[in-house]
């Protein structure tokens, strides 16, 4: 009976008493935690880099070494084609895929002159200027599918994105932009509101000048009557009619260009733009007219 009566006194304690956790268990008496580990045995543990060796004492090769050999880098010491890559200019991919989706989502407004600043506020186009970027180029992906009728201007462009473009109705421009204006036109409102005024355009270096001043290229510096005559040419070679630009509603959106020495569309240099009063200052002294206009 003592038995029993002592098994019922113990399970009236575990229904009041809580539940064995971390919170409530206690350390053992006279328990002392060792700060710190101590050496122990034959030198301690080798962390994890095996016995004796290179890679137990981390004394590795350095790159490049081939055990006495003459290494690869003095077997072939001439690379022609990376002579000068890291002064070469850059040219970010963006397909006419990508642009399609760009206008069907309301990030570009094809009504308007579409250039380098609304294709950077969209958010989904980066130009690394310190990275050698020196603007657009414009890829055939989605060539087939592309609808769009734009006035569009990039820096880098093949002939089937041109024909891609002029079969819609469109035109597009090839242009120029030295790194002092880039900054400008990828974060056009921080610059804005920096209070600098716009920098001229600066023109291409000596290895661009014949790009930039070719029609077949559209170059912003080429004649415009023999830009009209390789648009001709080009419908008969990939087979499409002309659209006529000077009958069209949107002409004048169209045919918008800007100076050789222009960034921004509508705004000169030379300009301060105050984007707190709404209000623009033009230059006044007729050194810096003569500077920003030549």
């Amino acid at each position: 009976m003592a038995s029993h009566r002592g098994y019922e006194k113990a399970l009236s304690m575990l229904r009041t008493l809580p539940r064995v956790s971390l919170y409530n268990v206690a350390p053992t008496p006279n328990f002392v935690k060792k700060s710190k580990r101590g050496r122990g045995q034959h030198g301690g543990d080798t962390h994890g880099a095996g016995n004796k060796g290179a890679l137990a004492r981390q004394s590795y090769t350095r790159t490049g070494f081939e055990m006495g050999n003459n290494p690869y880098y003095l077997r072939f010491p001439n690379e022609p084609y990376y002579i000068g890559q890291h002064l070469r200019r850059q040219y970010p991919p963006l397909s006419l895929g990508q642009l399609q989706l760009m206008i069907d989502t309301d990030r570009i407004n094809p009504k308007k002159p579409i250039d380098l600043v609304q294709i950077c506020n969209t958010g989904l186009y980066k130009i690394n200027v310190s990275g050698l970027h020196y603007g657009v180029h414009l890829t055939d992906d989605g060539a087939d599918n592309f609808k769009a009728k734009v006035n569009i201007e990039v820096q880098w462009a093949s002939e089937p994105v041109i024909a891609a473009i002029e079969r819609n109705g469109g035109t597009i421009t090839t242009a120029f932009y030295d790194p002092r204006c880039l900054h400008a036109l990828t974060k056009a409102k921080k610059f804005l509101e920096s209070g600098e005024p716009i920098p001229k355009r600066m023109i291409p270096p000596e290895d661009a000048i014949k790009a930039y001043t070719d029609p077949k290229f559209r170059g912003y510096l080429a004649d415009p009557d023999k830009i009209s005559w390789e648009r001709l040419v080009l419908a008969q070679k990939y087979g499409y009619t002309l659209p006529k630009i000077e009958e069209d509603p949107d002409h004048e959106m169209l045919t918008a260009r800007k100076d050789p020495r222009q960034i921004f569309f509508g705004l000169e240099p030379g300009w301060v733009i105050n984007l707190v009063d709404r209000i623009i200052l033009k230059p006044t002294d007729p050194e810096l007219k003569e500077y920003y206009k030549g």
